[in-house]
């Protein structure tokens, strides 16, 4: 559920034939050819030297005259290093090796190589870094009302000129189905003049599945199959549309029309649509049966970026590599430079610390949190205990709030789950729980599968309970049988009744959907948490956004548990996962682009940070769902988005690329290395930043090092974006570690779009072993403008 176990993961639920991670269940992984070729020691040779698939970024400014076009060169430069072997042969000329050009995004190619030629292209001419293909997995009628965005604030923030607002989000996922009420163009515009995309058909989609809304459609899989082979057409649908429904989920949340009276089940009915209603959207596949393929998404990000979309959501990750060798990091500066908003999901290995992917800072990286609504369910034991829980669970076979049935737990008396006790496929006896409740440990397998374990050996229903790792987190599933999830103490005192009761009974019953849940938003257990130990004085995530719980569009080929037994169909589904949070993000910054066109990403990334708030419902510290404690900014970033305080934040931090080229000169990397981002064989570092954290950033992260006697100075310009005449009061928290002062203490603008500069000195009193944290506000007295202020001390070396 909450944990990646590839270099990449679609940061959701994750269909199990699909993923390697899966927040239905937990780890999981299909072993490679490869893997099992392990075991035949002669095969070992043949299984390294195999032609892989390499990303060669190229320094597109030094293609030598003698080449017209930038693919001439990259297909003679490939010719160049290819093995004697394979030229005598003449097996396939250069333009054949390769699987995609590159040129808007990043410069450079995609192409297959074996290990020596891969040695030997590095070394090349205009090279700057050649980068092995990895695989990436796949990591709502509430949200926009929970957020402040209903009908009346959506409509004023596209009223004016609609022409004006033609904002489109690309969402690179798994595909899109056309024929979801979400994607409706009813009121919609003429598709924008600007639009360059297309309508890609295939099989089961044709140019009449676009419209309006959906104004561009595409699929890119070269690469996985020049890794994986043949996508099987007779499974799988080589064309946009989705099979899946992660994308369809992703792309409605951020960006889907109106529908009245969605709901999954009789769950969570209401009004359904994404966070910028109006927006356009332009669906990029490139997710299949095998996962994600990393030069398939440097394409997708390349061809969105020319296409013209204004914002990306990309709800994938994987493991935190450095910049340089970040191809998707990589990519998402050249979209950064094109002026596109980039949101990013933090992936789902929460609640472990430093478990964070997605950490450019000109990537907005987004965690999970809970809304205000909950769908419970209670346990009620022979012995009259209520356990409370949650469910999804709505089918014929109900059982009688009046009768107790058997509860069973094949477990031991160890707290160690095992097989049996977590309901592995094959582990069950039908002699043992034929007619029976039985209690199941989360983990290795997806949770709803769980339950159709226990229904195949003749189960009755399931009770499904947190482990140490899970906590008291509770995340609702659409089981196949009665079943309810409930968190780890509620767990451990089920297991304990069936232990110490001489004839354990139960029955299970479902409360439907309750509002107003207290406390709200709470971190989600599973997200992923700083710090970000590339560099931590950028803080990340940068905030957090809805990703438990959330009702969105699903597709007609997918079962809402996603499991192939599974013959149910609907028409909307309720996922969890950083990937629901990231398309709320993108949506709200495409409502920030409709209503401030002339924004740049950073400066819609700073309104977003500098209006989140982080107290909940009940006016207290956010809280962290794995441990029940005050979260921090480590696991809330800036804290939870407000949209309608972003719309008017007063003052913005705005970064431009020579500011974060020179954050990347900070970085130690080589000059080969900075020109992958540059793509400008002349550019120097200038050595304007003595530290990482001179980048103007919304947050603030101060790193103390083992001469916590030598102040630390930190400087931040803000843009007034207010009234042109105004005057702001700086608030900053008192530490017990350091004294903090920041100067001037008052700053007056008398324009609009007027940039002032302050000076933020940091002086040790008593080095801390832990992090403190604080803030570091600018008010008007209408505005608030927080920053989040983490002091760090690093340990003597």
């Amino acid at each position: 559920s909450s944990k990646q176990s590839s270099p990449y993961s679609l940061s959701s639920h994750s269909r199990p034939r699909l993923f390697a991670m899966d927040l239905r269940g937990e780890r999981w992984t299909a072993p490679s050819l490869c893997l099992v070729l392990v075991l035949l020691q002669a095969s070992i040779s043949a299984c390294a030297g195999a032609p892989k698939t390499y990303i060669v970024h190229m320094a597109a400014s030094e293609k030598p005259s003698s080449f017209d076009f930038h693919h001439e060169w990259y297909a003679s430069t490939v010719k160049s290093v290819s093995s004697a072997q394979i030229e005598a042969e003449e097996e396939e000329d250069a333009y054949a090796r390769i699987v995609y050009n590159y040129e808007t995004a990043i410069h450079g190619f995609a192409a297959r190589l074996d290990e020596d030629e891969a040695e030997r292209m590095a070394e090349a001419a205009g090279v700057l870094a050649v980068l092995p293909e990895t695989v990436l997995q796949l990591h709502t009628t509430r949200s926009p009302d929970f957020l402040g965005i209903g009908p009346e604030v959506s409509n004023r923030i596209w009223a004016s000129g609609l022409a004006d607002h033609d904002v489109v989000v690309g969402v690179l996922d798994t595909g899109i189905w056309p024929e979801s009420p979400s994607f409706s163009d009813k009121g919609l515009g003429p598709v924008p003049s600007k639009w360059k995309g297309l309508c890609q058909t295939g099989r089961g989609f044709t140019t009449a599945d676009c419209n309006r809304k959906i104004i561009g459609a595409r699929i890119f899989y070269s690469g996985y199959e020049a890794s994986s082979g043949p996508i099987n057409e007779t499974t799988e649908l080589k064309s946009p549309r989705d099979q899946d429904g992660h994308g369809t989920h992703t792309a409605a949340t951020a960006a889907g029309s109106p529908v009245p009276d969605a709901g999954l089940f009789g769950y969570a009915r209401g009004v359904a649509r994404g966070m910028a209603p109006r927006a356009r959207v332009a669906a990029y596949k490139v997710c299949w049966t095998g996962g994600c393929f990393s030069s398939d998404i440097l394409a997708a990000v390349d061809r969105a970026v020319s296409d013209g979309v204004d914002v990306l959501s990309i709800s994938l990750g994987g493991g935190a590599s450095p910049y340089y060798r970040d191809s998707l990091s990589i990519a998402s500066f050249g979209a950064m430079q094109m002026g596109v908003f980039i949101a990013c999901s933090a992936g789902n290995a929460g609640p472990d610390p430093i478990s964070l992917t997605n950490l450019s800072p000109w990537i907005t990286t987004v965690g999970a949190s809970t809304m205000d609504r909950d769908f419970p369910a209670t346990v009620t034991f022979g012995n009259g205990a209520n356990i409370t829980g949650v469910s999804l669970y709505k089918g014929r076979k109900n059982l009688s709030p009046r009768q107790q049935y058997p509860v069973v737990y094949m477990g031991g008396n160890s707290s160690i789950p095992n097989p049996r006790s977590m309901c592995l496929e094959g582990t069950l006896e039908p002699n043992a729980v034929a007619g029976k409740i039985v209690i199941c440990d989360r983990g290795i397998s997806p949770r709803v599968q769980k339950g159709q374990v226990v229904k195949e050996a003749g189960g009755i229903g399931m009770i499904l309970a947190n482990t140490a790792a899970n906590g008291e987190e509770l995340v609702a599933d659409s089981h196949l049988l009665p079943a309810v999830a409930v968190g780890e103490s509620e767990g451990v005192a089920a297991k304990k009744y069936t232990r110490t009761a001489p004839k354990p009974t139960g029955t299970l019953s479902f409360a439907g959907t309750k509002l107003g849940i207290r406390p709200s938003p709470v971190v989600a257990a599973f997200s992923s948490r700083g710090p970000n130990y590339l560099t931590l004085e950028i803080l990340k995530p940068d905030l957090i956004a809805p990703g438990v719980n959330i009702l969105a569009a699903w597709s007609g080929d997918a079962s809402p548990s996603s499991l192939a037994s599974d013959r149910r169909r609907v028409g909307f589904n309720i996922l969890s996962g950083t990937s629901m949070s990231c398309p709320h993000v993108a949506g709200v910054a495409a409502l920030l682009k409709a209503s401030h066109p002339d924004w740049s990403p950073a400066q819609i990334k700073s309104a977003l940070m500098t209006t989140a708030y982080v107290h909940d419902n009940t006016y207290h510290v956010l809280k962290d769902a794995a441990t029940g404690d005050a979260s921090t900014p480590f696991e809330h970033g800036a804290g939870h988005i407000h949209p309608v305080r972003a719309l008017n934040p007063g003052l913005v931090y705005d970064i431009g690329q020579n500011e974060y080229l020179e954050f990347l000169c900070t970085q130690n990397l080589t000059r080969t290395q900075l020109k992958g981002f540059t793509k400008n064989s002349n550019m120097t570092c200038k050595g304007s930043f003595s530290s990482p954290g001179d980048l103007n950033y919304p947050a603030i992260s101060a790193v103390f090092s083992d001469q916590p006697a030598t102040p630390l100075m930190v400087r931040r310009t803000v843009t007034n974006v207010g009234p042109p005449s105004s005057t702001y009061h700086v608030k900053v928290t008192k530490f017990k570690g350091a004294d903090v002062v920041v100067e001037p203490s008052t700053l007056h603008f008398s324009s609009a779009n007027q940039k002032l500069a302050y000076k933020v000195t940091l002086r040790t009193k008593a080095a801390q072993k832990t992090p403190e944290y604080g803030a570091l506000s600018w008010s008007d007295g209408v505005h608030v403008v927080r920053s989040p202020l983490v002091l760090t001390w690093l340990p003597p070396m």
